[in-house]
């Protein structure tokens, strides 16, 4: 009887050995995520290259800008969300136009040093003989990151005027999330 419990006993420090020696890998303690980006992390501008620009001329369709964030510290950071976009007009009957977002899910994007990143804005463009009133011409765009309260200044490069829908449920001009 004695040798039963010894081998019951060895078939258990066994099995209890090879289950703690079968560790799986995913199970071993991941990197640190990366912290967000802030405003000082960042740099922004409009991309100006040929197939980026917006089709202001036009005004049967509508047509996109792009905004881009460049990460210029010394560490990897995430963006991830919607930036916050008011557009500043030119006229006096303008003021200041906070744009609606998209429906489009975000996605987290992780900026090495110096990567960058971009998102688009949906504008809907119209003829320079619209009514004054009827019109939003662009100035200036005030562009916070994500959950951030800092925002850049960035001067509108375009010209042209945008259908004023400040006030619409669903506007024919709105922004998509960081990376679409």
């Amino acid at each position: 009887m004695k040798s039963k419990l010894t081998a019951v006993a060895l078939t258990a420090v066994v099995v209890a050995g090879t289950a703690a020696a079968t560790v799986p890998a995913s199970a071993a303690p991941a990197a640190p995520e990366p912290a967000r980006c802030h405003t000082a992390d960042l740099k922004a501008g409009f991309a100006m290259g040929d197939d980026a620009k917006p089709e202001m001329e036009q005004s049967d369709k509508q047509t996109q800008a792009f905004i881009w964030f460049t990460n210029q510290s010394k560490r990897t950071c995430t963006l991830s969300g919607f930036a916050g976009v008011d557009m500043v007009g030119a006229q006096q009957t303008d003021g200041t136009w906070s744009l609606a977002r998209s429906s489009k899910k975000p996605v987290k994007m992780t900026l090495k040093q110096g990567d960058t990143v971009d998102f688009s804005i949906n504008l809907l463009p119209v003829a320079a003989s619209t009514p004054q009133k009827e019109k939003f011409v662009p100035a200036k765009f005030l562009v916070t990151p994500p959950n951030e309260t800092e925002h850049f200044t960035l001067t509108w490069p375009f010209g042209g005027q945008i259908l004023k829908q400040d006030g619409a449920t669903r506007p024919a001009t709105y922004l998509n999330p960081i990376g679409m």
